[in-house]
């Protein structure tokens, strides 16, 4: 019995690779060439295969027109991501086809970058780096580049998920009140002690350092917006590494020149690669490029539960264990 041909629109990691092509008749793309960019081109390349299943990522143009162009052998969309902001999920339920993310494997290792970005921000370490780099440092100084402490501030966390949890986790290793703002409470098990705010403006104006791990969609789009920037306390310190729309990149920017946001640190961007140039002049901002789940024990994690929901429906007939649409 032939194989199920599997279409891989990105270079994974080797040992997913390897999967794949043992258990499929994959289509790899080795090299990362960018056709991946273009959704007519997705299309394209899985109709030629006649394949049953693609393994996307984050960013591949899986909008209306590219489920509207797949051809009627694709059964179901994997992709290497728990996003899944770039699918057009009811254009994937009106063609049949079923869509699967990747939850739970990759909650620290974003965290782990938040938090990175939040000892950048406070310490104003990528100052120092370029610093050090140009060559203009010359020495210790009592006043040089000084910055705050994260000891005995106040995290606020928006959006308190499984990402969020794990970075208050961390926080507490670092004597931090913990504050958060979701849809709903939690329970206390899972607050170890964290003070929810129902309300937006109590939340905004407790905190110190917020630290954004929103979902995307409309309902969050421009959410960090000049009128809840200016409800921070002057000073506080903004990271995102959750959904780069859910960011007013103007109105961030004008908060970081003018001082009432002291520092942010963000590694997610509305129309990523490209970014707000406005952040490029900045010196009170750490940027790094899209680094949340990337390492790789997570990596090797994501792709193997990619490829175990598309071995749930298309090598044993069942229904796929992280279905979204």
């Amino acid at each position: 019995m032939p194989r199920p041909v599997l279409l891989l629109t990105r270079q994974l990691p080797p040992a997913i690779e390897a999967r794949s092509a043992r258990d499929y008749d994959a289509r790899l793309n080795g090299s990362d060439a960018p056709w991946f960019k273009d959704g007519a081109e997705i299309a394209r390349r899985a109709g030629e295969a006649q394949a049953e299943g693609i393994l996307c990522a984050a960013g591949d143009p899986m909008n209306a027109a590219t489920f509207a162009a797949l051809p009627a052998s694709v059964k179901v969309v994997a992709t290497f991501s728990v996003g899944t902001d770039h699918i057009d999920l009811g254009a994937a339920k009106a063609r049949g086809i079923l869509v699967t993310n990747t939850p739970d494997v990759l909650s620290f290792a974003t965290a782990e970058i938040a938090f990175a970005l939040m000892l950048m921000a406070a310490r104003r370490a990528g100052e120092g780096e370029r610093m050090v780099r140009a060559g203009t440092w010359t020495g210790w100084a009592p006043t040089q580049l000084m910055g705050v402490t994260l000891e005995g501030k106040k995290l606020g966390i928006a959006g308190f998920g499984r990402i969020g949890r794990e970075l208050a986790a961390m926080a507490r290793a670092f004597r931090m009140e913990i504050h958060y703002h979701n849809r709903n409470r939690v329970a206390p098990e899972l607050e170890q002690g964290a003070i929810f705010h129902a309300g937006e403006d109590s939340f905004l104006a407790a905190i110190d350092v917020m630290s954004m791990h929103m979902p995307g969609g409309e309902a969050t789009r421009k959410w960090l917006n000049a009128d809840r920037l200016a409800k921070l306390k002057s000073g506080s310190i903004v990271v995102n590494t959750g959904r780069g729309g859910s960011v007013d990149d103007a109105a961030l920017v004008e908060a970081l020149r003018s001082g009432h946001i002291r520092a942010a640190g963000l590694d997610v961007y509305d129309g990523e690669p490209k970014l707000h140039p406005g952040y490029l002049g900045l010196e009170n901002i750490a940027l790094l490029p899209h680094l949340g789940s990337a390492t790789e024990e997570t990596r090797d994690a994501m792709g193997n539960r990619a490829l175990d929901n598309l071995d749930a429906l298309l090598l044993r007939g069942e229904a796929p264990p992280h279905r979204v649409a």
